[in-house]
């Protein structure tokens, strides 16, 4: 019997560390899981925050994708403009039936334009905002506010919410 408790009591201690070492074993198992859990969230949430930026970025592009052609079209109907200005000097009634022809081809333009949400910049007689038009010439008028668009060089456009041509202007000085 002597026998048998001393064989009993080096095994206890032995079970005592093999439990203690199994809470610490499990312990650092536990932490590894929790590291690699915050790990896994972390990469999740930067796949998902990639993903958003990247939709973002798509939609940004394809609400402006037009804007370069838009912005050749514009350069067209400027060159209508000009054309059809030349009725108003009593040309004779060919050339007229000709430009009446480009009245209706400018009229079309302007109104594919619109469908795009391109809008002519509405700056006469309004004071100079460098945001949206360029001052080529300044004069001077008597009896017209100071910095005030005069005349309309050439017409500036925008594009949904932004800025596709500012406008040339004159401005009083």
């Amino acid at each position: 019997m002597e026998e048998e408790n001393k064989v009993q009591e080096e095994i206890a201690p032995q079970k005592k560390n093999k439990k203690h070492g199994k809470d610490a074993q499990i312990e650092e198992l536990e932490a590894q899981v929790a590291e690699l859990t915050d790990k896994c969230a972390r990469a999740q949430a930067e796949v998902i925050n990639f993903k958003r930026r990247k939709e973002d970025e798509t939609a940004l592009r394809l609400k402006y994708c037009n804007e370069e052609l838009l912005l050749k079209f514009v350069g067209v109907c400027d060159n209508f403009e000009r054309a059809i200005k030349m009725d108003d000097q009593n040309l004779d009634d060919e050339v007229s039936k000709f430009l009446s022809g480009f009245k209706m081809m400018y009229t079309n333009m302007v109104d594919i334009l619109k469908s795009y949400e391109v809008v002519e910049i509405d700056c006469l007689d309004k004071p100079f905002d460098s945001n949206f038009m360029e001052a080529i010439l300044v004069e001077h008028y008597d009896g017209k506010d100071p910095h005030t668009v005069v005349e309309v060089l050439q017409k500036g456009y925008m594009y949904k919410d932004k800025l596709l041509r500012p406008a040339m202007v004159k401005i009083n000085d």
